[in-house]
Formats: C-alpha cells, structure tokens, sequence
C-alpha cells in the first residue's frame, strides 16, 4: 500500500504540463492521504478516470470500507478529470461531493471510474462509480469542481509539495 502507479496520460498532456515544470505523476497522487489509502491512478483523461484502493487499512470498525475512504476515492478521481478538461492554465476544486454507498465491501480492491457529467469553463462535474472486484457497485459519487485561474501561490504551493 502507499506506492504509485504511474497513471497513462495522452502525449498532448505530458507535453503541456512538462514544459511548465510540473510533474503530472506527482500532482495527481492525491497527495499524502492518496499515498497513505493506496489510491493508484490507472487511466487518466478529460473523458474517463480509473483508479483503485485496497479495502483493507481503509476500513470503518465493522471492517467494511468506509465511506469517507470512497469519498477520498472518488474525489481525486473526479478532481483529475476536472484538472485535465481545464488544462494547465486552471486548477479544480472540489465544491461539491455526494456520495451514495450502496453495499459494504471487505476485502480486496475497489475500482472507481470517473466520466464526466459536464464540462464548462468554470465548472465540471463527474460522476464516480466505485466497484468491488465483483463488479459489483458499491458507491456512486457526483463531483463539482470550480475551475479557476491558476494564480502565482498556486504554482508555488506545487513547486514546494515537489
């Protein structure tokens, strides 16, 4: 748990946010809380989001996977979504999370997909279905992120987490 998987990124992206200096692998890991829940980012675009988490350490004290950990899920899925649609000149922030949990899961991993619900110039919402290995769905999540302008503290609060 806690390492990185690097996620697949069209070319145009890598290009865009390389020649700024950015390392897309390290921006979209979530952070400290994605490495330490085990999140790992799959498939990464404006149109879909893959990634998974381990049950297990992400549970609640019946050992069901709790809700807060499919939240963290389906927000940094919904979050990368929302980044690669505005592009680097924005950055996304969550204003909005709901989440349905439909069924408990115990083991293994969960999977959550991200597809977009809708994609403006200063909003992007993404609905977030998490899955047991089963298929089965155990949480549906809808995301909103303002999009703003990237601003000059921004880009130092990125350089400094590097």
């Amino acid at each position: 748990m806690g390492e990185y998987q690097h996620a697949n990124f069209p070319q145009e992206v890598i290009d865009e946010y390389s020649a700024l200096g950015v390392d897309l692998v390290a921006m979209f890991s979530a952070g400290h809380l994605g490495t330490r829940m085990g999140v790992e980012i799959i498939e990464a675009s404006a149109d879909r989001v893959v990634g998974t988490m381990p049950v297990e350490g992400n549970t609640q004290p019946y050992g069901l996977l709790h809700g807060g950990a499919s939240a963290v899920l389906a927000e940094t899925l919904g979050s990368v979504g929302a980044m690669l649609h505005a592009g680097s000149s924005k950055i996304a922030l969550g204003i909005d999370l709901n989440c349905t949990h439909h069924r408990g899961a115990s083991s293994g991993l969960v999977t959550g997909v991200a597809t977009p619900l809708h994609r403006g110039r200063s909003t992007a919402s993404y609905e977030i279905a998490i899955s047991d290995e089963a298929g089965k769905r155990v949480c549906t999540a809808r995301l909103t992120c303002l999009l703003r302008d990237v601003t000059a503290s921004d880009e130092e609060r990125v350089r400094a987490a590097d």
